[in-house]
């Protein structure tokens, strides 16, 4: 039985945390996936085998050995382990056969079959800020050896020194050059991301990534940026943002927190003022003065003749979301203004109403970006601001305005959602196969491998 290949990949201590918005924890299932997937597109080992016989800038010859090639490379078997609080173990096993001409001027057979070992640190890397492994050290392993060369002390001796030449030169680049390509998977985190045309997200490191005995966890502190260079901060929670106990251990997840995705939607705010002049929506009645005079009589008697209805909805705070345990609501206050409209002149102002409503929040991902659905839950509040139909009680609109806001307005709301939310670009996730789970003040997508 091959034994074990074996590359530790070691992290440094955690350093001074920022508030975290979002948190990423890696468990074995993706780091395994992301390794072997590695050094199997990498196809680096096949790459050094057919280098090694090639002359090399500042590499002498082997003395006793020519005419070498490296053929055979066996398929490299990969299993991990986490260390806590250092990183993780990782092993691999491989084999090869080198071929050549010996000293003795024979043509010479070595099948070999070996474990490296490196440490390699998780650090965070001063210039760019993303998590990188690196390699410190390399030693060469030898499990078996066999040979078509006659067994005595001179060949003994002069197998082990080859090998001992050959193989650290032909495999620890080989490591490192995994490494480089499994770092490369972070490095798009560095890239903000576009939400539409309104605004960017980036996903920064908040500390250096931690390891436990089952995952790797990585904090992020977003950046929510307008198109004009803007910041939109992260409202502060008074409760640590952690993961929920109920998850297989070992399996991998993203949480985002209520905070989060308030700053990112804050993007979306002048694109929820809207004004809306269709005379047909949905399953309500036609929008004119005299369906308005059914709910408010004041209505007919300065409109006794219909007159299309224009609404004007406009947001003086920025939207909020808000979860409890398998419930996610948007918060959103503004008013809502009334016009009649008028053939060949500016509309008049009928009323303006301060409202208060909360819209249901339905998640799912698409493409790898989250996608809100959402319809209306409940009107909170209504009041008037100012009217030109005299006073009224605003209470009689209730009925009139909470249809109108699911049936026009909402609409309008999933439209303007349908441009997603980004999530973290690395180590090339398929965010689309996670299960998702809203839990008290943050959403969690439970991640998967296909």
């Amino acid at each position: 039985m091959l034994r074990i290949l074996c590359l530790a990949l070691f992290g440094l201590l955690p350093d001074v945390r920022a508030d975290p918005g979002a948190l990423l924890r890696l468990g074995m299932d993706i780091m395994n996936h992301e390794v072997q997937r590695a050094m199997e597109e990498s196809h680096i080992l096949e790459k050094m085998a057919a280098e090694a016989g090639k002359k090399r800038p500042g590499v002498k010859p082997i003395k006793g050995l020519s005419n070498m090639k490296v053929k055979d490379v066996i398929t490299p078997i990969i299993t991990l382990n986490f260390v806590p609080g250092v990183g993780i173990f990782q092993c691999v096993a491989t084999g090869m056969t080198i071929t050549g001409k010996s000293f003795t001027g024979a043509n010479m057979e070595i099948i070999v079959v070996l474990n490296i070992t490196a440490t390699n640190r998780f650090l965070r890397g001063e210039e760019t800020g993303l998590p990188m492994f690196k390699s410190e050290g390399c030693e060469i392993i030898l499990v078996s050896v066999k040979t078509n060369l006659p067994s005595n002390k001179v060949i003994s001796k002069f197998l082990d020194s080859t090998l001992h030449k050959v193989l650290p030169g032909l495999m620890c680049p080989a490591i490192d050059a995994v490494l480089v390509y499994v770092n490369e998977r972070w490095a798009s985190l560095n890239h903000p991301m576009p939400v539409g045309r309104m605004g960017t997200i980036k996903y920064a490191l908040a500390s250096t990534p931690t390891t436990t005995a089952s995952h790797v966890q990585v904090d992020f502190s977003p950046l929510v940026q307008q198109q004009m260079g803007k910041t939109i901060p992260l409202t502060n929670t008074e409760e640590a943002l952690e993961f929920p106990g109920n998850y297989t251990e070992g399996s991998s997840q993203l949480l985002l927190s209520a905070a989060f995705l308030t700053a990112e939607l804050g993007l979306l705010r002048k694109s929820l003022d809207v004004k809306i002049q269709d005379k047909m929506i949905g399953e309500l009645p036609p929008q004119t003065t005299e369906t308005l005079a059914d709910f408010l009589p004041e209505v007919a008697e300065v409109y006794p003749k219909p007159k299309p209805l224009v609404t004007q909805i406009k947001l003086n705070k920025s939207p909020k979301v808000t979860m409890k345990s398998g419930k996610s609501l948007l918060h959103l206050h503004g008013t809502l203004e009334m016009f009649a409209a008028q053939r060949g002149k500016h509309p008049v102002s009928l009323f303006l109403l301060e409202v208060h409503f909360n819209l249901r929040i339905q998640y799912s991902v698409h493409e790898n970006r989250l996608q809100l659905a959402t319809s209306l839950n409940r009107l909170l509040s209504l009041s008037r601001g100012s009217s030109s139909v005299g006073n009224f009680n605003e209470k009689e609109l209730i009925s009139f305005i909470t249809d109108y806001l699911q049936e026009a307005y909402t609409p309008v709301v999933n439209d303007v959602l349908q441009v997603g939310l980004p999530l973290p670009d690395l180590l090339a996730i398929n965010y689309d196969l996670a299960e998702l789970d809203i839990v008290e003040n943050a959403l969690v997508l439970d991640l998967k491998q296909a």
